[in-house]
């Protein structure tokens, strides 16, 4: 492909999608047709991101053709110029490099959360897990989610994925909440004391790092959970 017009390429959007809506299952495994229907969220969250990274780049498509000549790159079409927050800061490549570097960090934070709870629950054998990253939130693996989604956001902010972003987080936030009624309807005092003690996403700021860097052991379990 031309420098000038880095995008057209269909195969490397299906195999992202695919890479990455892979993972995303494999530590989220949905079963009921709510969990299914959030995961087609995802799905279409990923389809607009790729397809506008490596397929046709509509966002920057509707600012050239709003702005014109305003447009302040010479090559919006190139991928460089696809990082909006990088048109934002000047161009410079070392905007590129902290812009790519910070949507890492987010991305690889969150697919390790995901990691964790998923080994976590299932080396559970159906108890409620309380430690490891469960010792800090009680949701970690969707924290994980929202720190992907974030991660990417940062990385190549685009109309449409700004768009359904609130929409996927208050999917899962939705489905969580109904996971937890059926907690609490199951295991009322148990849960309710776990529960009053722990955040349901994000624990507090001094606690973050050992939150990221909690290990999956055979620690103390009592009850049932899912996430």
């Amino acid at each position: 492909m031309s420098e000038d017009f880095a995008y057209g390429m269909w195969v490397i959007v299906a195999f992202n999608i695919g890479l990455f809506l892979f993972f995303i299952i494999s530590f989220i495994k949905p079963k009921l047709r709510i969990e299914w229907r959030n995961m087609g969220i995802v799905t279409a969250f990923l389809v607009a991101l790729f397809t506008e990274m490596y397929g046709f780049p509509l966002t920057i498509y509707l600012l050239t053709g709003w702005l014109g000549d305003a447009y302040p790159v010479l090559q919006p079409y190139s991928h460089k110029y696809g990082h909006l927050w990088v048109v934002v800061f000047g161009g410079s490549t070392i905007a590129w490099l902290v812009v790519m570097g910070i949507s890492l960090l987010f991305i690889l934070a969150g697919y390790s959360l995901m990691s964790k709870g998923w080994k976590a629950v299932h080396g559970a054998h159906g108890q409620l897990v309380t430690n490891g990253v469960y010792e800090y939130v009680r949701h970690p693996q969707y924290t994980g989610l929202f720190l992907v989604i974030s991660g990417f956001l940062i990385q190549w902010p685009t109309f449409l994925t700004v768009l359904m972003a609130p929409i996927l987080v208050f999917a899962y936030i939705h489905l969580s909440r109904k996971e937890e009624q059926a907690m609490y309807k199951r295991y009322t005092n148990d849960y309710i004391a776990y529960s009053d003690q722990k955040p349901m996403y994000f624990p507090s700021f001094g606690q973050w790092w050992k939150f990221l860097t909690a290990t999956v052991n055979s620690g103390h379990y009592n009850i049932d959970s899912k996430h």
